[in-house]
């Protein structure tokens, strides 16, 4: 049998190579994929960055830029300064902080050194840093600022094989640590006596099956998984993916980069997506999730865009507020204009036959050319989301606008992308069909969604067992997700195989479908979840829209959208505790119950009763990872009294 696993960072696995088609590709390692970028497009932008002084306005900051040509050496210097503190091969280096050129420099000047990049969440305390970097064997650590360093002088103890802490935003002055402190520009001047050769020697000895990035999971149902992941699995994935695209991307093409880059959607997107197109890439600022993301779109105008399902909810709810404020002529013309737009989307799903409605023309240059330009979104050709569920109302809503956001489906372990939406090949609601060069099958008895190909990843680190259980003997990947597909080859996820629901009458219920529903039928409401594991009955944990804290942390006070919302049912209330308490809001959520019920397969499925949590999920409170999926078992811990009332 072919040897697709292994649990050591310096294994080797086999390639799932095909007799033809993209599965025959030549195997690549990511600096040859590299140096013909650098080869191509030397002299042509790469990074674009701004270095906002003291008091000084990212508005008013011009980009600075480093070529492909100045990006590939200060990969090299990098690594050369790697080498100087004798960093192994298939040694881990960790990078915590907002995503910048620092940060790729790092990570890519961690594979020419023949070892492997390792992100960490900018939102993980000491605790869950010591973990990944002990497990991890992390030689060096670079961070952002004084608040990330904060965290490894406090457990720098507790790390063996660290050489050095390096600081890209700062100076490390004031503090005390028996681990060295560089800055970068101290650190980049450690290896000025060491030799080219060196580094091309590490670089040639690199091999297409060997690991080359550790991403590791959110963990939401304990520590996180390192998953381990070959220079093939980057290279012969992303090149997959932009063949299957219906443009050719080039080095003209512009990304925003602002998702978190220990997340393999931005590591595809931000590393390795223009190491193999030259594509630019623009760094948001530090805030972009929390308010300024807006404003860098507008002043880059990103040809390709993907966010995750949160921050296209988060625009949506803008644009709800601005039309709720607009009346008369002008909200006559743009709900006309959106029906038109939505219409012409429609007629663009698969089978629908295509082209556009008689006035769609007129409602795109009146109305919907102005809203795109408006949002920074009218040069992308292709947007995209993933990583969580998106409601339908969601994707209609802008497909509405005539931006067509597309679904697809993937994991850390299939290194993003398996399936995908596609222009000419797209279902609202589905998350597309295999992308070439893939396999999928269902396993029989749960529906499981099982992958393979050549992006599947070598294996958990350390984790015999897991890796066991995920990848099995033939090279399947075993995702966890229950999934069904229609006649058209379009697949749609329909829950997680944890996360199925199995009531005291045996019913297997997967909560996903039914949040999905409630969330459709209850505008109000930001987050749900699902309960009725054991027990007799379903019932649901709503939490409201509220207005964020200056940190983006929810608060209990009603966000514009609720408030408008309870005005129109006659209620007074401004927070979640009045919510609670007031009939009108009882009758609303009662009612919107019964719409979700109605969508429902079975009695079993029946939402039976409801309570309104006093706070919004999120990820500082604990009850969503950094990737916004859903931690039920904290959830249920965290309001075991508030679900033990509902079953009374």
């Amino acid at each position: 049998m072919p040897a697709y696993t292994t649990t050591s960072a310096s294994g080797e696995v086999d390639l799932r190579m095909e007799k033809e088609g993209p599965g025959a590709w030549e195997p690549r390692t990511v600096y040859q994929v590299f140096e013909e970028t650098v080869q191509r497009y030397g002299d042509r932008p790469a990074l674009h960055f701004k270095k906002v002084p003291h008091g000084g306005s990212p508005e008013t900051t011009e980009w600075s830029i480093y070529t492909w040509r100045e990006y590939y050496d200060l990969t090299l210097t990098f690594a050369k300064s790697l080498l100087a503190l004798d960093f192994p091969a298939h040694g881990a280096i960790n990078i915590i902080g907002f995503n910048s050129p620092e940060w790729l420099i790092a990570n890519c000047g961690a594979i020419a050194a023949g070892g492997v990049g390792v992100g960490i969440y900018t939102s993980n305390n000491a605790e869950a840093c010591n973990y990944i970097s002990e497990h991890s064997e992390a030689e060096v650590v670079v961070v952002e600022n004084a608040k990330q360093l904060e965290k490894y002088v406090k457990i720098a103890k507790n790390l063996p094989r660290l050489k050095a802490l390096v600081v890209y935003d700062g100076t490390g002055e004031g503090f005390t640590c028996d681990t060295p402190i560089y800055s970068w520009k101290a650190f980049m001047a450690l290896g000025k006596d060491k030799s080219e050769a060196a580094v091309r020697a590490r670089i040639e000895a690199q091999r297409p099956g060997h690991c080359c990035t550790l991403i590791y999971t959110s963990g939401t149902t304990g520590p996180p998984k390192a998953v381990m992941i070959s220079h093939d699995n980057l290279t012969w994935t992303v090149k997959n993916f932009v063949a299957a695209l219906p443009f050719t991307l080039t080095c003209e093409d512009r990304s925003v980069s602002y998702l978190p880059l220990s997340h393999v959607a931005a590591q595809m997107l931000d590393v390795h997506c223009p190491i193999a197109s030259g594509a630019k890439i623009y760094f948001a600022q530090a805030d972009a999730l929390r308010g300024s993301l807006p404003n860098t779109l507008k002043d880059v105008c990103p040809t390709y865009f993907f966010g995750v399902p949160r921050v296209w909810e988060k625009i949506y709810e803008k644009m709800q507020e601005v039309a709720r404020s607009t009346t008369g002529v002008k909200r006559a013309l743009a709900q006309w204009a959106k029906a038109k737009g939505l219409e012409k989307n429609r007629r663009q799903q698969y089978g629908g036959g295509g082209g556009a409605p008689v006035g769609f023309g007129c409602a795109y240059a009146l109305v919907l050319s102005k809203v795109k330009a408006a949002l920074g979104l009218h040069q992308t050709k292709i947007c995209i989301t993933s990583a969580a569920p998106i409601s339908v109302e969601v994707l209609e809503y802008f497909a509405s606008l005539d931006i067509p956001v597309l679904e697809l489906f993937g994991q850390s372990e299939c290194t993003g992308p398996h399936t995908s939406n596609f222009s000419y090949a797209w279902k609202i609601g589905s998350i597309g069909r295999d992308i070439p060069g893939v396999k999928t099958k269902q396993e029989a008895a749960a529906k499981e969604f099982c992958m393979f190909g050549r992006h599947i990843m070598m294996g958990y680190m350390k984790m015999e067992e897991k890796t066991k259980e995920a990848v099995d003997e033939e090279g399947w990947l075993h995702s966890g997700d229950v999934a069904d597909v229609d006649a058209d080859g379009f697949w749609t996820i329909t829950g997680r195989i944890k996360e199925l629901i199995i009531t005291a009458g045996g019913e297997n219920i997967p909560p996903v479908l039914i949040e999905t529903e409630v969330k459709a039928a209850l505008h109000a409401v930001a987050n749900c979840m699902v309960v009725g594991d054991k027990k007799k009955f379903l019932t649901v944990l709503l939490t409201m829209k509220t207005k964020l804290d200056e940190q983006g942390n929810p608060t209990n006070a009603l966000n514009r959208e609720a408030l408008d919302i309870g005005k129109e049912l006659g209620s007074e209330a401004t927070t979640t505790e009045q919510v609670g308490k007031d009939p009108a809001w009882k009758k609303y959520f009662d009612e919107g119950l019964k719409k979700a019920n109605a969508a429902a397969t079975s009695n079993a499925q029946f939402v039976q009763k409801w309570a309104v949590l006093p706070l919004d999920f999120s990820e500082k409170g604990g009850e969503l990872t950094p990737t916004l999926k859903l931690k039920r078992s904290v959830v249920a811990e965290k309001y075991a009294d508030v679900i033990a009332n509902l079953y009374k």
